[in-house]
């Protein structure tokens, strides 16, 4: 299938970022800084085993802006916004670093990681391995590997570096082919976006279609559309116990609060 108009773009501009950051920053210093870093907090695992429980098991998304949406979030605080999730019951956290088409910035992950104790994604488009170095280093605990946006032997490759530096990933389909593809890493977190990628709709059935194609024990989690309670309690109905959700928060006054609301108190 034809990549998507916006995911060529970013895909074009993150081969010239990251033949920038390679000049600024080799892969030996990368692996260097690696080994002052802490172990990973074990993102994977933290959802795990709030899924077995059956209870939400919510990554809440630190997000300033989107291509699509633009502006999300003027008021924008990593820490403060973190500290908010940490205490209202999130269970991991996701943030964009991506520069250029969400606002994002590296520095972002290092004060979301350092103001809880919260397994942390770096949300990214990941195309080539020194970025999963690159995430190691920064502190993240996880990365997120978007089937649209490679082909298999990136994906594999990328898979397998980040199980080498003792990362989690994250692995984003949009529909049956991208499923197909990311089940021959046997994977132990699936993530199903909701959101088209060519029209920029959502739907939940999308979720709904793929669940029974997805082996049992691996850990599932709905991206995208999730906007009120009654959306999470459909997508329980179904035995999907994993969220992650950004934008519903960021446009929120209190992204915490809004948390608790939708999945705890609604």
């Amino acid at each position: 299938m034809e990549k998507p108009t916006i995911l060529k773009k970013i895909l074009q501009r993150k081969q010239e970022e990251v033949i920038e950051r390679k000049k600024q920053c080799s892969v030996s210093e990368l692996e260097k800084a690696i080994t002052e870093q802490a172990s990973p907090r074990g993102f994977t695992q933290a959802l795990a085993q709030q899924i077995k429980r059956k209870r939400p098991a919510v990554i809440a998304e630190i997000k300033k802006a989107s291509p699509s949406k633009g502006l999300l979030r003027e008021n924008f605080n990593p820490e403060s916004i973190a500290k908010s999730y940490a205490e209202n019951g999130a269970t991991c956290l996701s943030v964009l670093t991506d520069v250029d088409f969400f606002q994002g910035h590296d520095d972002y992950l290092l004060e979301a990681r350092d103001a809880c104790s919260l397994p942390v994604i770096r949300k990214d488009f990941m195309i080539d391995t020194y970025q999963i170095v690159e995430s190691r280093k920064l502190g993240a605990d996880c990365i997120l590997l978007i089937v649209a946006a490679l082909d298999e032997k990136q994906m594999h490759e990328l898979a397998d570096c980040a199980n080498d530096l003792g990362l989690d990933y994250l692995i984003e389909v949009h529909n049956q082919a991208e499923l197909e593809l990311a089940l021959k890493l046997n994977p132990e977190l699936i993530g199903i976006n909701n959101r088209d990628l060519h029209s920029f709709s959502t739907k939940l059935e999308t979720t709904y279609e793929l669940l029974k194609e997805i082996p049992e024990g691996t850990s599932v989690v709905t991206e995208s559309g999730i906007l009120t309670r009654q959306d999470v309690d459909e997508m329980i109905e179904h035995d999907v116990f994993g969220f992650l959700v950004g934008e519903t928060f960021m446009r929120a006054p209190d992204p915490g609060q809004k948390l608790k609301e939708l999945f705890f108190y609604g």
